[in-house]
């Protein structure tokens, strides 16, 4: 153990951030993340439970009197093929939640936030002379696919487990080492993702006034999703949408009957976030 500005870090940690970057899982499969996660905390004391929303785990601290702070930390990983090079890069493929065999990727950091929290409760767990109370780890499943939260609340997470007085949760950001940054307000947009299915007629390529060629449809829709923002949003206001996904159709010669666009929208608004939305269902309606 090393000691730098009076904080014991281990310096173990970087390969275990080495190691769970090498073995992504995806949401809701992150067994493996989850074990060694709930064997590292069971190590340093706390009482660990697995299982919570479906793979979550919580571990509990109890250290005398004092208010509950939870920590928080998300475990999944991306379907995203990595092309970083890196000596520990990921070479993982898993079946989704659609039954598709993708790449995973810790694209988003969450190999990072499952480090740093192990290595935060480490240090709290060694420093109980230090503080008083109790302390709570929640480590999230499935923050990609927006449900892991929802799971481990609906689990009992607030009714099983101390309820907390302080929630503090994490991200990483390109800062210079041993930074924290934070300001007064929002600091990350509210997410909401979205399938659109456009269903058209399919027909043979060589015939396609025998079509409703749905395409043709999703170009066009895509097109107009891009003006919400930049035509329908008022300029002093945050707010992105994006088309993430577009499928349709497996054979160039073969006009499909549906397509589907996959949208993630980003406001931190809810008067924007709903114009947003119903910018979109409107946009995607017109078709009707």
């Amino acid at each position: 153990m090393a000691a730098h500005d009076d904080i014991t870090i281990d310096p173990g940690l970087a390969e275990l951030y080495k190691d769970l970057h090498r073995h992504p899982e995806l949401g809701f499969q992150e067994h493996r993340t989850a074990g060694i996660v709930g064997e590292r905390l069971d190590g340093l004391g706390f009482a660990v439970t697995t299982g919570v929303g479906r793979t979550g785990v919580v571990a509990t601290l109890r250290n005398g009197p004092g208010p509950t702070a939870l920590l928080r930390a998300d475990m999944d990983a991306l379907p995203v093929r990595e092309e970083t090079g890196l000596d520990y890069a990921s070479t993982v493929t898993a079946t989704d939640e659609h039954g598709k065999t993708v790449s995973v990727d810790h694209a988003c950091g969450h190999d990072l936030h499952t480090t740093c929290l192990l290595g935060a409760a480490e240090a709290l767990a060694t420093a109980r002379d230090r503080w008083s109370g109790t302390l709570l780890l929640a480590f999230q499943p499935a923050e990609e696919l927006g449900a892991g939260a929802q799971a481990m609340v609906d689990d009992g997470l607030y009714e099983r487990f101390p309820r907390p007085d302080v929630v503090l949760g994490q991200h990483v950001a390109p800062l210079p080492a041993g930074k924290i940054a934070g300001h007064a307000g929002a600091s990350y947009a509210g997410s909401d993702s979205l399938r659109v299915r456009l269903v058209g007629k399919g027909a043979h390529g060589s015939m396609p006034e025998a079509s409703v060629d749905p395409v043709v449809m999703a170009a066009e829709t895509v097109l107009r999703l891009q003006t919400i923002v930049s035509r329908e949003i008022p300029s002093t206001a945050t707010g992105v949408l994006t088309v993430g996904s577009i499928h349709a159709g497996d054979a160039a010669n073969v006009i499909p009957g549906e397509a589907e666009l996959q949208l993630n929208i980003r406001s931190y608004d809810t008067g924007v976030r709903q114009r947003i939305l119903g910018a979109v269902s409107a946009s995607c309606g017109a078709w009707r």
